[in-house]
């Protein structure tokens, strides 16, 4: 079993990194195997709207802007669940993963239960840093992309500077009873 950990911080040693890291943990006390990915290291910009608003995304389920789109979106299909974090800015998910969200939202919404993430499960966490702004914001903008994507909303997590320690803990048992219950 595999999942995936999706990361979108410039920050590579921040409190988005250690969410990543505590998931992994968690994946792994479950018996799965996991991967980090992070956004911010690949080159996927935002939707162009190709042609009238919709390009091939529509029909063939598949971006015609040629980067590092395509072949995460293929990894994607080949996971069993997906763990995504995203640091806030301005009240909503980082620029990285909102550009890759809505990419993939075009591409695999409209194709019913032949999506490649339908029925999955989906942790989604929102680390606002400090101030914890914009928190509950950006984990509605997560609940709307699974809902599109008719995947299972399995746990949204908010974490912030003030409750690091008891969240990294509840990431972590999050994935691993995620990972358990694909296994039952």
């Amino acid at each position: 079993m595999n999942i995936m950990i999706i990361t979108s911080s410039p920050n590579t040693d921040g409190l988005t990194a250690a969410c990543g890291e505590a998931a992994k943990v968690g994946v792994e006390m479950g018996e799965a195997t996991s991967n980090i990915i992070s956004l911010n290291t690949l080159n996927i910009p935002a939707c162009h709207a190709c042609g009238s608003g919709w390009g091939p995304c529509l029909k063939e389920h598949t971006c015609q802007v040629k980067d590092d789109f395509q072949a995460l979106h293929k990894k994607m299909a080949k996971a069993d669940g997906y763990i995504i974090i995203t640091p806030v800015y301005w009240g909503d998910m980082s620029e990285s993963l909102k550009s890759f969200i809505d990419r993939l939202r075009r591409c695999e919404a409209l194709n019913g239960d032949k999506n490649s993430l339908f029925g999955k499960p989906f942790i989604c966490v929102a680390a606002p840093g400090g101030t914890g702004n914009g928190c509950l914001s950006t984990l509605s903008s997560f609940e709307r992309f699974v809902d599109h994507v008719k995947g299972v909303k399995y746990d949204f997590i908010g974490i912030t500077r003030r409750n690091r320690e008891y969240k990294l803990v509840t990431i972590k048992e999050a994935a691993q009873s995620m990972v358990e219950s694909l296994t039952v």
